[in-house]
């Protein structure tokens, strides 16, 4: 199956080189998408010239720091644009490291999709103030009760989806920016029927560069899942259409 990575960019000149060269070896022979919103640091000079020098690599220059949520869906536009049959998500700065990637697609063979999941046996995080660790640990189980979400780790942005997926949602609808669109990410698609897979891994602090993380990421994300618990409880009767089974 073809095999396309998203990266959303914003001033991550330390990593995207690096980055791009070891999911460019892994033994896939994935495409690469990096969306820069306008990095003042260069990062999309520098994905430039590593498209121009491979053309599994391609790049989307947006006008500024417009969001993670619309970044992915400009990628995912994109990706389907390209034939893509699966569709991978992830940070650029090595937080996601490129080697649990194949993993994610052999999973994907029966599910729709796939995380790179902190909260699974084997999974983790590294270098994490335990305050952050807390804070993460206690978002996603408060989004997991509210909503009824089946997967362990349902805020991470390490994921596969099959272009299925992709295909069935509205994703111009999706109203969640920033962190918070990856919450109602994984809503919608259980809402859809969709089947997920957990892989672990280690989620790594950033080595280079600087965190994108903010306190108001913090309220957005609680906010949204207020948001989709009233949904849920409003609509819970309605029938939902279900996603084909993969095949």
């Amino acid at each position: 199956m073809n095999v396309t990575v998203i990266v959303p960019t914003y001033n991550e000149i330390e990593n995207i080189t690096d980055l791009v060269t070891q999911i460019l070896a892994l033994p896939i022979d994935a495409r690469i998408i990096v969306v820069d919103d306008n990095s003042p640091d260069g990062t999309g000079d520098a994905a430039d010239a590593l498209a121009a020098e491979n053309a599994r690599v391609s790049v989307i220059h947006r006008a500024g720091k417009l969001g993670l949520g619309t970044a992915y869906v400009a990628g995912f536009k994109k990706a389907l644009a390209d034939d893509a049959d699966l569709i991978c998500t992830m940070d650029a700065d090595f937080s996601h490291h490129p080697k649990y990637i194949p993993a994610m697609v052999e999973l994907a063979k029966v599910h729709h999709v796939t995380i790179g999941s902190r909260y699974v046996p084997g999974g983790g995080v590294e270098n994490w103030e335990w305050y952050r660790e807390f804070l993460s640990w206690g978002a996603n189980h408060f989004a997991r009760l509210m909503l009824g979400l089946h997967a362990n780790d349902c805020t991470a942005g390490f994921r596969c989806y099959h272009r299925a997926v992709l295909e069935n949602l509205d994703l111009d609808a999706i109203f969640s920016n920033g962190y918070s669109f990856l919450i109602e990410m994984a809503y919608k698609c259980q809402r859809m029927g969709c089947s997920f897979g957990e892989t672990p891994i280690i989620f790594a602090n950033r080595a280079r560069g600087t965190s994108k993380i903010s306190q108001q990421e913090i309220f957005k994300a609680m906010y949204t899942v207020a948001r989709l618990t009233a949904s849920r409880l409003r609509f819970w009767r309605r029938p939902v259409a279900h996603i084909a089974p993969v095949r």
